[in-house]
C-alpha cells in the first residue's frame, strides 16, 4: 500500500488507493476515530477524505465555555450598553414593511 503522510492543520493526513482503502476499511476507520485523516485516490489523484465526524454543538453556553477555557474569546466584564430607540419614519410603507419582516 502507497501510504503519503501530510500534515495538514497540525493533523496527520495519510492517502490510499481505492482498492487497498477497501481492502483495509477497518483499519482506516480505527485510524480515523484516533484523529487521523485519509485522503483516498485513484490513479494517484484524490477522490475522498476520510475524517473525523464532527462532535455534536451542543448549546451555546457550553460552546462559549470551551472558547473560554481554551482561551479563544473572553467575556466581557460589563454588561453592554442597551440598544437605542428607533429613529422615527416618515413612510408608512417603510414602516409596514420593517414590521412585517420582524413578524410584528
Amino acid at each position: 500500500m502507497l501510504v503519503t503522510t501530510h500534515n495538514v492543520d497540525m493533523r496527520t493526513t495519510r492517502e490510499a488507493g481505492i482498492r487497498e482503502a477497501k481492502a483495509r476499511l477497518s483499519e482506516l476507520l480505527r485510524d480515523v476515530q484516533a484523529g487521523r485523516e485519509w485522503v483516498i485516490t485513484e490513479r494517484g489523484k484524490p477522490v475522498a477524505r476520510l475524517v473525523p465526524a464532527s462532535a455534536p454543538r451542543g448549546p451555546l453556553e457550553n460552546r462559549l465555555k470551551r472558547l473560554e477555557d481554551a482561551g479563544v474569546v473572553e467575556r466581557r466584564a460589563v454588561a453592554p450598553s442597551p440598544l437605542p430607540p428607533p429613529l422615527p419614519m416618515a413612510n408608512e410603507f417603510a414602516r409596514r414593511a420593517l414590521d412585517e419582516d420582524r413578524g410584528a
